[in-house]
């Protein structure tokens, strides 16, 4: 009678003695002296078969897809790679900061934010001009769910010397693709007196150190997700098939990053064939173009056949922090490219001048008032420094080999979804 109640989904207790498995499929497996069905499951109703899933719908049922291998995979994966974070910062003596969730500024100066507000959204109260009265807020003033820990962070690395940041971060993009969130974990360090080439550097070293660290520290999962991934890529023609997962780690892992300014990649990309045959969807015609995926991914893939550092990148299309080099048209920026994810960390050296400091913010309509505490650090015994950002989801889904971000985060916030 008991045995009936073994199902699908079911959970039991088993006393016995553990032996070399005789049949194929594992390792192990159990000689049972005793069974208890703890949680009885009715397998006509549970949603999960003793088959292969679709991802679409482990994600229609996400509550119960850390039950099946992928998920509980890709789980220990990341919390390996979160382990690793910490692990290599402390080990270079960096300092953890918590920088606030709630904020009242734009770091990005990219205006996609979620407001916080505990005002009445059926009687907001408004001004003699009829805008909304925020001195009534929670806060006396207008609040966001923040878009970036960079600037706080910038405040700590000029007491601290080497910080860095590891908390959520949000973004009121209405983006319905594999590759946004509208929640996501960003990991932010900041380093007082290193230059571009320094913050290169450990960005690289970085990269290379938590790629190695799932090597040699996930094996087992890693094992599995490649055989899923080898098993996804066969419905795809030959040159559409990316590389085989652990092949992908080892690239950038046995490979020297190759470093060039933005100015040499757009004289590549135009005189590249899919440029002059017309296959870029975003055709590159000169200098001032916005990079895409599809050309990170021909620089890297087909080109230099390594991970790429993109640096120098026209003011126009970069933030106001940045530092201006002596040409006063391109700013120290970077960006490491990846093979089939494009860029996986942004980051510059930032303008540690008060003067051009404030002029870029003038230049670019940032109303400096409101940002008095960041102009101050530029006052105040300022130092050159640099940091970068690397979003964790996009190092997960290259770690994992997953095609869509919404499967490496446990509970993904997407435009007209936010259950549980």
């Amino acid at each position: 009678a008991i045995l009936r109640r073994v199902t699908t989904g079911a959970s039991l207790a088993v006393w016995g003695k553990l032996s070399a498995s005789q049949g194929a499929g594992q390792a192990v497996e159990m000689v049972a002296d005793k069974l208890e069905v703890i949680g009885d499951c009715d397998a006509n109703d549970f949603p999960l078969q003793p088959k292969k899933h679709s991802l679409e719908f482990l994600r229609e049922n996400a509550h119960l897809r850390f039950r099946t291998n992928t998920f509980s995979a890709v789980a220990r994966v990341r919390h390996a790679m979160i382990f690793a974070v910490h692990n290599f910062f402390t080990s270079k003596g960096f300092v953890n900061i918590h920088t606030p969730i709630i904020t009242a500024s734009d770091a990005e100066g990219a205006g996609e934010m979620f407001q916080v507000t505990t005002l009445d959204l059926d009687k907001i109260p408004k001004t003699a001009e009829g805008k909304v009265d925020f001195s009534q807020d929670f806060f006396g003033r207008a609040t966001n769910l923040t878009v970036s820990g960079q600037l706080e962070g910038e405040l700590a690395a000029m007491g601290l010397a080497d910080i860095y940041t590891f908390g959520p971060t949000f973004r009121a993009e209405n983006s319905n693709t594999t590759r946004h969130l509208a929640e996501f974990w960003m990991i932010e360090p900041e380093m007082a007196f290193y230059d571009l080439d320094d913050n290169m550097d450990l960005a690289e070293e970085f990269l290379k150190y938590l790629i190695n660290y799932a090597i040699n520290n996930c094996k087992d999962d890693l094992a599995f997700l490649s055989n899923r991934l080898a098993e996804e890529e066969k419905n795809k023609k030959a040159d559409e098939r990316s590389m085989e997962l652990i092949e992908k780690l080892r690239f950038v892992v046995d490979n020297d990053f190759v470093r060039l300014t933005y100015t040499e990649a757009i004289e590549v990309l135009k005189d590249s064939k899919p440029n002059k045959k017309g296959q870029f969807k975003y055709p590159i015609e000169g200098y001032g173009a916005d990079l895409q995926s599809e050309h990170e991914r021909y620089l890297v893939e087909k080109h230099y056949k390594k991970p790429v550092i993109l640096t120098d990148y026209p003011k126009e299309i970069k933030a106001f922090y940045m530092k201006l080099n002596e040409d006063n048209k391109t700013v120290r920026a970077m960006d490491v490219l990846f093979p089939q994810i494009g860029e996986i960390i942004g980051g510059s050296q930032r303008e540690e001048n008060y003067d051009k400091l404030r002029a870029r913010m003038n230049e670019m309509s940032i109303p400096s008032d409101e940002m008095w505490w960041y102009l101050d650090t530029r006052r105040f015994g300022a130092v050159p420094h640099s940091g970068f950002g690397l979003g964790f989801e996009r190092l997960m889904l290259f770690v994992t080999g997953m095609g869509n971000i919404r499967d490496v985060i446990p509970f993904p916030r997407t435009p007209k979804n936010a259950e549980f």
